[in-house]
């Protein structure tokens, strides 16, 4: 059920505007992979264009080593031996869960159907519903039937476009894992699409970061937040600020917050100003430090407050603090750093 896919190089056009420009990326068997990006990224396009409703003026897509898609060539949709799902689910609201899942079984048996339905059913956690409508299930049960409709045929790739937008924050969390969870269980290959960066933490293997129609980077999520390769990538994922440094060493940065020691994502000379990422849980509360901050803001998060803290300079961090330390606007709170990924940047502000 699990194949390859490479996307190389590709480049799609809506009339006369650039949608995607020479986005690349590989996906191996059983991976499970994000494209995650802000609206109008090209992000949707490229699964379009994976599924074969868009056309490519330039690069081919390869699924199992077999070109699908090129400007010169291009494999019907429904002869991709894909399954897809939606983000509004696409449910057919007069068939029953039974027959929602059935419906891309028309060429078996009809024991081969009721086996495969039984089978995909069983595997959701919805073998008790399938003689419900559409329309009598919760949100997140409508996304347990997409999703076995989707399976349901032995797809060598799945597509997901914002299966879980639709869905409150903790259902969609623990339907993400759920979901997840599942498709490494049959061992399924699956790229979704997504905007929302807790979706794509919690789901994917990998993550790619598109950024104006190309891919920005293609990781892991724990690199994608610890050693971001573009300044862009920076911003865009998890909370984070910069403040002002010089480069050191090799492993050191001089800043307000002290000589910063780890490992130094960059190859700049000694010297060189640059501006330092600093993430929320870089700033360790501590009691003790004679090192302080002003508290200017707080946000509960139930286990946690995140602080944003003013720095002597004026400069502004945030420090993400367990919530039985609860301290108020206008305190002094005691810091320390704890950094193993020093992310810098020249620096372009004067």
């Amino acid at each position: 059920m699990s194949a390859p896919l490479k996307v190389d190089r590709i480049s799609c056009r809506y009339e006369n505007e650039s949608a995607v420009n020479h986005a690349s990326f590989d996906i191996e068997p059983g991976d499970l992979a994000c494209l995650l990006g802000p609206s109008g990224c090209g992000k949707t396009t490229v699964l379009r264009a994976i599924a074969g409703f868009q056309p490519l003026i330039d690069g081919a897509i390869y699924l199992d080593n077999q070109c699908i898609s090129s400007p010169a060539n291009i494999v019907a949709p429904e002869h991709r031996n894909m399954g897809m799902v939606f983000q509004d689910h696409a449910l057919f609201p007069h068939l029953n869960v039974e027959r929602n899942v059935a419906a891309g079984l028309f060429r078996r048996s009809d024991s081969d159907r009721r086996r495969i339905v039984g089978e995909m059913l069983e595997r959701v956690g919805l073998q008790n519903q399938m003689h419900k409508y559409p329309h009598e299930l919760s949100g997140g049960q409508q996304q347990r039937v997409a999703l076995a409709r989707a399976l349901a045929p032995s797809p060598e790739l799945l597509l997901m476009d914002e299966p879980f937008s639709n869905l409150d924050g903790d259902l969609r969390e623990r339907l993400g894992q759920e979901v997840r969870e599942l498709l490494k269980d049959i061992g399924a290959t699956c790229v979704m699409v997504t905007h929302d960066q807790q979706d794509a933490f919690t789901f994917g293997d990998v993550v790619g970061v598109m950024r104006e129609g190309h891919i920005e980077q293609w990781d892991k999520p724990y690199d994608l937040y610890h050693e971001p390769t573009s300044l862009f990538v920076a911003k865009f994922i998890g909370d984070g600020v910069f403040i002002e440094g010089t480069i050191a060493s090799a492993t050191e940065v001089k800043s307000e917050l002290g000589l910063l020691r780890g490992d130094l994502v960059t190859d700049l000379p000694v010297g060189t100003p640059v501006d330092i990422l600093v993430r929320p849980d870089d700033i360790i509360h501590d009691d003790h430090s004679t090192q302080t901050a002003r508290i200017v803001k707080r946000s509960f998060r139930g286990e946690s407050y995140l602080y944003t803290l003013v720095l002597p300079s004026g400069s502004k961090v945030l420090s993400l603090v367990p919530s039985h330390h609860s301290h108020a606007i206008g305190e002094d709170l005691g810091i320390k750093m704890e950094i193993d990924h020093l992310v810098v940047y020249p620096r372009i502000k004067p």
